[in-house]
């Protein structure tokens, strides 16, 4: 089947009304906003502060309003309907994810913007926003698959969005070695290595590591999704 861009746009139109009558999506949109504006008044500007925002927006934009956006089409019974319509599974996926996506870049320009963000290498800085795209989004599609109803999606996902936001602030707590040592290979922790260590070195060859590492998450969220979506998607 060839990839249709209208049924996507179709989708993303569809999502587009229903996010303006959402009053709890817009709030979540709106959240790394204010928190932004006031980090940028009390000089809140280093380097750390500005990639816990941009991963706070990954996290509360792209996966938050993904798995209600997911979740709020099984709990109206509208998810059976999307699937036996004409568009194929990409198309779906695409689709439901479209909004999610642009409304996270629209929110970290928005951070940046407020928080005075310095770009050190604007191709890092883009290869990390697509790279966080694909696994925020994916995570947000999962927990949304799993989850019956929009409240739901709270409950579910809260451990697994406290873990990937703020995985950092375990390691302040805690001096055992294992947590600190797997809370590293979160996304979230690689964005801050990758951010931090170009801005000091300037050099590409000490991020490959960082990179790959970000490449693997994209590949299992992406195969966890696709595995979800097959087994949850008629429940």
């Amino acid at each position: 089947m060839i990839f249709s861009l209208k049924r996507v746009n179709a989708i993303f139109i569809k999502d587009w009304i229903d996010l303006l009558k959402n009053s709890y999506m817009l709030l979540t949109i709106a959240m790394p906003l204010a928190l932004a504006a006031y980090l940028g008044r009390v000089g809140g500007n280093d380097e750390l502060s500005h990639m816990f925002l941009i991963n706070l927006t990954f996290t509360l934009v792209g996966t938050f309003v993904q798995a209600s956006i997911v979740a709020e089409e099984k709990e109206k019974n509208t998810l059976r309907g999307l699937l036996l319509s004409p568009a194929s599974t990409l198309e779906i996926l695409v689709g439901k994810s479209t909004l999610s996506a642009a409304a996270t870049m629209v929110v970290v320009a928005g951070v940046m913007f407020l928080s005075d963000f310095q770009m050190v290498s604007l191709p890092i800085f883009i290869l990390m926003l697509i790279v966080g795209l694909i696994i925020y989004i994916s995570v947000g599609t999962i927990i949304g698959l799993l989850s019956r109803t929009v409240m739901e999606t709270g409950v579910v996902g809260m451990p697994i969005l406290v873990i990937l936001g703020m995985g950092s602030i375990f390691t302040s707590v805690t001096d055992n070695e294992l947590i600190i040592k797997l809370v590293s290979y979160l996304p979230s922790e690689q964005f801050n290595y990758m951010w931090t260590q170009f801005n000091d070195t300037g050099s590409y060859s000490d991020i490959f590591g960082n990179l790959f590492i970000l490449l693997i998450w994209v590949v299992v969220a992406i195969a966890v999704t696709l595995i979800t979506y097959k087994k949850r998607r008629f429940d």
